[in-house]
C-alpha cells in the first residue's frame, strides 16, 4: 500500500551527489578519505567529541565498542529491554550475558535508578541509549560506573544534536559523555547516508587500538601516516569503514544540519500543541523530556492505554492513507532471549512495547499533514 502521509521519508539537501560526484573524480572511493575526514571533524569540532571514526552502521560502531572494552564469555553488561537488538547483539556476540533493565515511567529510557541493583562481580558495562534523542540521567549512571569501575557506552543512534545538563550546570552533547558512544545516520534518523554511523572515543586508551580494528586489524592508518614502513595484521578488526560515497552523501546532510533540526522541531512542536488537550483528557501519555535533557526532535510518540487503543488508532490512521508505526519489541522477552533473562518483571518496558505509537516524521512533513494526522486521532473517543 502507498501512504499519502508515510511514516518516513528520507530528506535530500541537493548537494548529496554533487559531493558523491566530487569523491568519485578524486579517483578515490574507498573509506578514510577527504570527506570521512571532514565528517569526522565536524563531529569533534562542533561537539567536543574525543576521537570520531565513520563506521558503516551504528551497529558496527557498537561491535568496535564491544571488542574495545575487551568483552568476554562471562562477562555481564546492563542495558534497557526497550531497545533495537543491536545494542544487545554486539555484546552478546562477543560472549557476554545481557542483564536487561527495566523502562522509565515518565519515559521509555532505561530507569537508572533501577543499575545499581543488578551490578555483580561479573558486570563490565553500561550501555545505555537515548531513547528519542532525550538523554539518560547521566550523572547517576556515570556516578554508578565510576563507584564500580564500569565502562560506559552511550547507544546515542538517535541522539544527534541533543545535550545533557550535568549537576554542575554544563551542557554537554549527548555522546560525549561516557567511555565511548556510536551513532547512527540510517535513513530513519535526522542526519542521514542511507546506512551509516560513527563510534565516538571520549576515552583516549581506546583511540590506537580503535584505528587498528577499523582497518581490518591492521596498521594500515599508522603506515600511510609513515609511523611504520609497513602494515600488517596485529590485531582483531573487521571492514567497519564506509565508502568515500557514505561520507560525501553525510557531508551534505552535516552543512545543513542547523536546518534540519530547526525544521523537525517545528513539526514536534506543531504535534505537541495541536494534540495534548486530546491526549490529556484521553490519559494517553506524550513525549517527555526532563529539565537536564533537551529535545532534538528525533520522533514523536503517544503511549496509549492499550494495545487495542493503540491498534484503534493505527487502523483510523490508515484509513486517511497515513502510516504510523509501533517501535521495539521487549527484548527480554524476544524468542531469542526469554529463556536467557533472569525472569524479572519488566512491567514498563512491555507497557511501551504494547501501547507506544511513533506518528509520522520528516523534514518534508508539511503543516496540512500533522493538522490531518491530529484531527484524525481526535476523532477517536476512548
Amino acid at each position: 500500500m502507498t501512504y499519502k502521509t508515510p511514516f518516513n521519508k528520507p530528506y535530500l539537501t541537493g548537494k548529496e551527489t554533487h559531493y558523491m560526484y566530487d569523491a568519485v573524480s578524486t579517483g578515490k572511493i574507498s573509506g578514510n578519505g577527504k570527506y570521512t575526514k571532514m565528517c569526522q571533524d565536524f563531529f569533534e569540532k562542533q561537539y567536543g567529541f574525543g576521537k570520531c571514526m565513520l563506521t558503516t552502521s551504528c551497529t558496527d560502531a557498537l561491535e568496535m565498542a564491544a571488542i574495545l572494552i575487551d568483552i568476554k564469555s562471562g562477562d555481564e553488561v546492563i542495558m534497557p529491554s526497550y531497545t533495537f537488538v543491536s545494542t544487545a547483539n554486539a555484546f552478546i556476540l562477543r560472549g557476554a550475558k545481557v542483564v536487561f533493565l527495566d523502562s522509565r515511567k515518565d519515559h521509555p529510557g532505561m530507569n537508572e535508578d533501577e543499575i545499581e541493583s543488578l551490578i555483580t562481580e561479573k558486570t563490565k558495562a553500561i550501555v545505555l541509549v537515548h531513547y528519542a534523542g532525550v538523554a539518560c540521567d547521566m550523572d547517576k549512571i556515570m556516578d554508578v560506573a565510576n563507584k564500580h569501575n564500569l565502562y560506559v557506552i552511550e547507544d546515542a543512534a538517535q541522539a544527534v544534536d541533543s545535550y545533557y545538563t550535568n549537576k554542575h550546570g554544563e551542557k554537554k552533547a549527548l555522546g560525549s559523555i561516557g567511555h565511548l558512544a556510536a551513532f547512527s545516520f540510517h535513513e530513519t534518523k535526522n542526519i542521514i547516508s542511507g546506512e551509516g554511523g560513527m563510534l565516538v572515543i571520549n576515552d583516549s586508551q581506546f583511540s590506537d587500538r580503535a584505528e587498528i580494528i577499523w582497518e581490518k586489524g591492521t596498521n594500515r592508518s599508522s603506515f600511510f601516516r609513515g609511523e611504520v614502513d609497513k602494515y600488517g595484521w596485529v590485531d582483531m578488526g573487521s571492514s567497519f569503514l564506509p565508502s568515500e560515497i557514505i561520507a560525501s552523501f553525510l557531508w551534505a546532510q552535516l552543512e545543513n544540519l542547523k536546518d534540519i533540526q530547526n525544521q523537525r522541531k517545528k513539526i514536534w512542536n506543531l504535534y505537541y500543541e495541536g494534540i495534548s488537550e486530546w491526549a490529556n483528557k484521553n490519559n494517553i501519555q506524550l513525549p517527555y523530556v526532563p529539565k537536564f535533557a533537551t529535545n532534538n526532535a528525533h520522533m514523536f510518540y503517544l503511549v496509549f492505554n492499550s494495545i487495542k487503543d493503540r491498534s484503534k488508532a493505527i487502523e483510523k490512521l490508515k484509513d486517511s492513507s497515513i502510516l504510523s508505526v509501533f517501535h521495539y519489541l521487549s527484548l527480554h522477552d524476544s524468542q531469542y532471549y526469554k529463556s536467557k533473562h533472569d525472569g524479572r518483571i519488566l512491567g514498563e518496558s512491555d507497557r511501551y512495547s504494547n501501547q507506544l505509537l511513533r506518528l509520522p516524521m520528516y523534514y518534508e512533513l508539511s503543516n496540512d499533514q500533522v493538522t490531518e494526522v491530529i484531527n484524525r486521532l481526535k476523532e477517536l473517543k476512548y
